[in-house]
C-alpha cells in the first residue's frame, strides 16, 4: 500500500497542469433511493467563462435533407454540419419534454486521445440528444452513433443520462487523430443505488455479459490493448484505469468531491474513504452506494452547496477562509511560495459556477408535468433552485438566452441579481450567508409547496387540454422565477444597507431599527473573531500594540 501511497504522491507535479476546462459535479440517484419515487440529477455548470441561462430549443419538424451547423459548446467555434432528423422535441435546458435529463463532467484523460477532426464536442453531443431522444438508453444510442458518423471533438467525459425509471453513467474518450470515433461504456445504476462524479472517469471494471445494466463499445478493450494501456484478462479490464489513470489532483480536486457527496448520504460507510479523498490511498470508492435514507431534491440541492464542511477537508476552517470563514479560495488552483507547491481545495460549490440544476423526473405523472428542473444561476450556495416544467414552451426573461452575458451587465437578468449578492457575500462571509440562507430556504419551501398544487393542477388541466396544460405549466414557471430574481434583488439591496462599511445596522424581520428621534440606530461594530486577532498580533507583533508614550527626557 505505501507503494502505491507514493507512486500517487510521486505524480502530483501533474496536479500543477491540473486545469479542467469546465470543473462541474453530478449526483445521481434512483427511483427506489428517492423519497418520492423520483429519479433525479444534479449538475453544476462550472467554468471561468459560463454565463448562467436558460437553454431553449422548441419542438420543430425539418425537410430531408436540412443540415445543422455544430458549434462548440465552450467556444463557439464552428466544427462543421450535420443532417438534421425530421422530428425534434422541446428542450428546457438539460431536460426535454420526455423527461430525459443529460448532465456531464469533463475528466480529460490521455491527451493523445482528443481528435480535433471531430464535428461533434461534448455540449453539442448533449443538445442535439435532447432534441432526439426519448429515454436514456436511447440517448446512449444517440449519443454513440453521433460520434461515431461525424467523430468526436471533446477530451474525456462522463455522462450522467436519465429518465423517469432508469438512471445510467456513461464514460466516453476519443481515439485520437486520423480515428474520428470513441470509445465509450455505459452502465445503469441499480435501483436503490446512489452514484456521482467530478472530473475524473469512475467506471472501474463492469460486465461483460449483461446488456441489461451495462453497454460498451465493441473495441473499447482492444483499443485500449493496441494503445498498450492494457495487457490483462477482458474481465480485469478497467476503463478509468486505462483511459484516464489517477493522479493527486484526480483524488483531491475531482474524486474528494465524490465522497463528500456520498459522505452526507452514508457517513457510515464513507469514513473509510476520508484517507482516499485526501489524497492518501488509492483504494478507490465503488461507482455507486446505497444511501442510508431516502433522499429528496432537497436534499441534493444541499449537496450541490457543499464545501466538505465538518470533515477534514472543510473548507471554512483554514488561514485560506480569513476572517469570516469564507469557503472560498479564488484561482489559480494551485500557487507556489518560496519554490514549494501548493494547492486550493475545490468543493461541490464554486463561485465560478454559471448555472446548476437538480433534476426531478417523475414516472407516475405525465412527462410535461413529471419532469421539472430544478435551476439556478451563479454559486449554488448562494442561489434558489426555481422550478422549470418539462412541458413549458418559452422561458423566463430573466434566465433567457441573449439577456446579458458575462461582459454585459444586465439589470433584468437573474445571473446578475444573483451574482451581485454572492460577491458582496464573499466579503463578509460568516455574517451575510445566514440572511442569505434564510430567504434561500423560504423561497424554496415556497416553491416545493407550490409544485404539489401545481401538479394536481396541471393534470386535472392535461386530461382534459394537453396544451392549456403546458401554457399553465409556462406561466407558473415564468411567474416564479421573476419573483424569485426581484426578491433576490431586494435581499442585495437589504445586505448593503444592513453592512454598510463594515458596520452592522440592526434589523427585525428586515425592517432597521431607529431611535427615539427616527434617525437610524447608532451601528455596533461586531470586529473580528479572537482566533483572527489572534493571527494579526503574530503576524505584527508590538507593532500594533497599545502602549503608553514614552515619558519625557
Amino acid at each position: 500500500m505505501m507503494k502505491k501511497i507514493m507512486a500517487l504522491v510521486g505524480v502530483a507535479a501533474m496536479l500543477f497542469h491540473f486545469a479542467p476546462a469546465n470543473a462541474c459535479t453530478n449526483v445521481l440517484v434512483t427511483k427506489n433511493a428517492s423519497v418520492d419515487g423520483s429519479t433525479l440529477i444534479s449538475y453544476a455548470a462550472d467554468s471561468h467563462d459560463l454565463y448562467g441561462e436558460l437553454y431553449f430549443w422548441p419542438a420543430a419538424t425539418y425537410e430531408a435533407g436540412t443540415m445543422l451547423k455544430v458549434h462548440e459548446w465552450d467556444t463557439g467555434k464552428y466544427l462543421g454540419e450535420i443532417e438534421q432528423v425530421a422530428q425534434t422535441y422541446t428542450v428546457i435546458g438539460n431536460m426535454n419534454e420526455h423527461q430525459l435529463t443529460i448532465a456531464e463532467t469533463t475528466f480529460g484523460g490521455r491527451s493523445e486521445l482528443r481528435n480535433n477532426e471531430g464535428l461533434i464536442d461534448y455540449g453539442s453531443l448533449i443538445y442535439i440528444t435532447l432534441q432526439r431522444a426519448k429515454t436514456a438508453r436511447e440517448a446512449i444510442k444517440v449519443m454513440t452513433d453521433l460520434v461515431e458518423k461525424y467523430g468526436y471533438y471533446s477530451s474525456g467525459e462522463s455522462f450522467s443520462i436519465a429518465d423517469a425509471n432508469e438512471v445510467w453513467i456513461m464514460e466516453m474518450i476519443g481515439k485520437g487523430e486520423g480515428n474520428k470515433g470513441a470509445v465509450w461504456v455505459a452502465v445503469k445504476i441499480p435501483d436503490g443505488y446512489v452514484s456521482a462524479h467530478a472530473n475524473q472517469a469512475r467506471i472501474t471494471t463492469f460486465p461483460l455479459k449483461d446488456s441489461e445494466n451495462c453497454l460498451y463499445s465493441e473495441d473499447v478493450i482492444s483499443f485500449a490493448r493496441e494503445k498498450g494501456y492494457f495487457n490483462g484478462k477482458n474481465k480485469d479490464f478497467s476503463f478509468a484505469d486505462a483511459y484516464a489513470p489517477l493522479d493527486f489532483g484526480a483524488v483531491r480536486f475531482c474524486d474528494a468531491r465524490v465522497w463528500s457527496a456520498f459522505n452526507i448520504m452514508n457517513p457510515a460507510d464513507m469514513g473509510k474513504y476520508e484517507e482516499y479523498a485526501l489524497g492518501n490511498s488509492t483504494e478507490r470508492m465503488p461507482l455507486f452506494i446505497k444511501p442510508d435514507r431516502k433522499i429528496s431534491h432537497r436534499d441534493v440541492m444541499n449537496i450541490m452547496r457543499d464545501h466538505y464542511e465538518g470533515t477534514a477537508l472543510d473548507m471554512t476552517k483554514d488561514a485560506g477562509a480569513g476572517p469570516y470563514s469564507k469557503p472560498y479560495r479564488f484561482r489559480p488552483l494551485t500557487w507556489e511560495v518560496d519554490g514549494e507547491k501548493y494547492f486550493n481545495e475545490r468543493a461541490i460549490a464554486t463561485q465560478q459556477t454559471g448555472f446548476s440544476f437538480v433534476a426531478q423526473m417523475r414516472s407516475w405523472l405525465p412527462a410535461h408535468i413529471g419532469g421539472i428542473l430544478w435551476f439556478g444561476v451563479d454559486d449554488a450556495a448562494s442561489s434558489v433552485y426555481m422550478p422549470m416544467y418539462a412541458g413549458m414552451t418559452a422561458v423566463p426573461n430573466c434566465l433567457a438566452q441573449g439577456n446579458g452575458d458575462l461582459l454585459t451587465y444586465s439589470d433584468s437578468s437573474a445571473f446578475w441579481v444573483f451574482t451581485t449578492v454572492s460577491n458582496r457575500a464573499y466579503g463578509r462571509y460568516s455574517f451575510m450567508i445566514e440572511d442569505i440562507k434564510k430567504l434561500q430556504t423560504e423561497l424554496e419551501d415556497n416553491l416545493t409547496s407550490f409544485t404539489t398544487a401545481i401538479d394536481q393542477s396541471a393534470k386535472a388541466l392535461y386530461d382534459q387540454n394537453p396544451d392549456l396544460a403546458r401554457q399553465f405549466l409556462t406561466d407558473f414557471s415564468v411567474n416564479q422565477a421573476e419573483l424569485v430574481t426581484e426578491k433576490w434583488r431586494k435581499l442585495g439591496e437589504f445586505l448593503l444597507v444592513k453592512y454598510n462599511d463594515g458596520n452592522l445596522h440592526e434589523e427585525v424581520d428586515g425592517k432597521f431599527l431607529r431611535n427615539e428621534h427616527g434617525n437610524p440606530k447608532h451601528a455596533k461594530f461586531p470586529g473580528y473573531p479572537n482566533e483572527y486577532y489572534k493571527t494579526i498580533v503574530k503576524d505584527a507583533g508590538d507593532h500594533l500594540k497599545l502602549r503608553e508614550l514614552p515619558a519625557d527626557k
